[in-house]
């Protein structure tokens, strides 16, 4: 085509720009010398224009289809404006680990902001759509609740930009199901949809009729992939319920370990399951009740062997590098027997009791955790409160463990004002330092007990002069977490307080600093409670 420039001459500007003219005869039509550098940038630009000029335009691409509707209620204006300030400080640095001064986090407060507007049913403005896709797509954390607030025409939007195509295999946020009764349609977006709606729709189906959709995913379980398998499988402890049995019992069978792992955990989290019958039976000939002990004590024999209707029914036989065979048999086999079983076969005893009774032989640890991945496996509160014990016991010595993560998944079985009355015992008892793990399961705002715990616990720590860096995290989460409606009460703790002897220097003007951005957290919170609600 006339007008364009050949390549071998572009090539050679630019090799003659790369090497510099003094280590390089210029090419042709530039001469050299003192001006040639210059007189080579005159050359490339001159070359520049004639390529782009001799490109063909492209061919113009079909439009693309309309952006769905969204039928949700639009944002009040000041929660507009609020959402794109948000939106704007993104890029700040996450986590408010031990920065200065005296503004909130901003970054921190866009996943609450966005709980907000879900719970209340706002839809996203179309303008915040490709800054909340971007939000999304730095952080993983934000994906779910941002993914559900920009609904069907975010999904659209993603399909049009490839930076964004993590909202299409994510999540079904925003996606329209098919009603349960239209098989065509469920069938369909069964057979064709991405994996994220396809899991959508099954529990949409399941809360429906359990048994369609039990259904629904035998027809084309062979045919899943091994991951797919498994996650579909991990998507029915949502609703979780003794129609479900039949197809788990079949999954024991899968070629899969994983899969079959997860279908026995899931089968023994039902105490009316067959599984859960043998499981029971094998752990009675395990655990029972010396009643020749002058104080009643529980035995433990471990199992001899793990057969293969063991293997089957998802124990695991080979221990983990410096566990004993036996014991880890032990532990599995308890740990998928019902609770409901050991009252019988102790005595008649409650589980406070059972669980403060001795066990021959130094297997209370062994015995004690085992039971407590029964209680959070079964969601099963009255088990859980007895292997916390009372919060002001020292963790070392608990009932059940003193492993503070297992003590938070023990919490999460509990009704959230029961968790609350526990943490905040903990704290008062023990303070911070081992607490905030246990803080992470408190359902936010944290109540009334549990938020002056903690700040009663920070206001010591100021007092005494401990280092501020190290709370530094409790202050992030007490930002997030406690009741806009303190803000007020920690008024006074906002003032420079005289630093004691022995005091971190400078720690003073930090818990200053520490307090003034916690209240100016919380009342900010509660603006942008008030523009929701508006």
């Amino acid at each position: 085509m006339s007008g364009t420039t050949p390549t071998s001459d572009w090539d050679e500007l630019v090799t003659s720009a790369l090497l510099g003219t003094d280590r390089r005869t210029p090419p042709a039509g530039v001469a050299p010398g003192p001006d040639a550098p210059a007189a080579l940038l005159d050359a490339a630009a001159v070359h520049t224009v004639r390529r782009r000029a001799g490109l063909r335009p492209a061919a113009a691409r079909p439009r693309p289809e309309p952006a769905p509707p969204d039928e949700r209620r639009e944002l009040p204006e000041p929660a507009r404006r609020r959402l794109a300030v948000l939106l704007a400080d993104r890029a700040a640095p996450a986590g408010s680990g031990g920065r200065r001064g005296t503004a909130p986090d901003l970054t921190e407060l866009l996943p609450q902001w966005l709980a907000a507007a879900n719970d209340r049913g706002y839809r996203a403005p179309a303008s915040a759509l490709p800054a909340l896709l971007d939000a999304a797509r730095a952080r993983t954390d934000l994906r779910p609740p941002a993914l559900r607030f920009a609904g069907p025409r975010g999904i659209w939007l993603a399909g049009l930009n490839a930076e964004w195509k993590f909202a299409l295999r994510g999540t079904a946020a925003g996606t329209a199901l098919p009603a349960p009764e239209d098989r065509e349609a469920v069938r369909r977006l069964w057979e064709e949809g991405l994996f994220a709606e396809r899991v959508a729709l099954l529990g949409s189906i399941r809360a429906h009729d359990p048994a369609a959709a039990a259904e629904l995913l035998a027809e084309t379980w062979a045919a899943e992939r091994a991951e797919d398998r498994l996650m579909f499988l991990d998507s029915l402890r949502t609703g979780l319920s003794d129609a479900d049995e039949p197809f788990l019992d079949r999954a024991l069978s899968d070629r899969s370990r994983n899969v079959r792992a997860t279908a026995a955990e899931l089968l023994s989290a039902l105490p009316g399951s067959a599984l859960a019958g043998r499981m029971a039976a094998r752990a009675a000939g395990c655990v029972s009740l010396d009643r020749t002990a002058a104080v009643a004590t529980i035995a433990v024999e471990t199992p001899h062997e793990c057969d293969a209707g063991m293997e089957r029914d998802g124990v695991v036989p080979t221990a983990p590098s410096g566990r004993g065979e036996r014991s880890w048999w032990l532990g599995q086999l308890v740990e998928a027997t019902p609770l409901a079983t050991w009252p019988g076969r102790l005595g008649g005893r409650t589980p406070e009791e059972i669980v403060a009774l001795p066990v021959a032989d130094d297997w209370g640890d062994e015995l004690h955790a085992a039971w407590c991945r029964a209680a959070v496996r079964q969601h099963d509160p009255e088990w859980a409160r007895a292997l916390l014990g009372a919060p002001s016991q020292p963790p070392a010595t608990g009932p059940g463990t003193s492993s503070l993560a297992e003590r938070a998944k023990l919490l999460a079985t509990l009704r959230t004002e029961v968790r609350a009355e526990w943490v905040a015992g903990f704290i008062s008892a023990h303070g911070l330092s081992e607490a905030f793990q246990l803080l992470g399961v408190c359902a936010v705002p944290w109540a009334e007990p549990l938020g002056r715990a903690v700040v009663d616990a920070l206001d010591i720590a100021r007092d005494a002069g401990s280092y501020p860096w190290s709370f530094s995290g409790v202050m992030g989460l007490a930002e997030r977490c406690l009741d806009p409606a303190e803000a007020s009460r920690l008024e006074l703790l906002t003032a420079t307080p005289d630093e004691a002897e022995g005091a971190s220097p400078g720690a003073g003007s930090y818990w200053s600093e520490a307090f003034q951005r916690l209240v100016s957290t919380l009342r900010l919170r509660a603006e942008m409670h008030a523009e929701l609600s508006s």
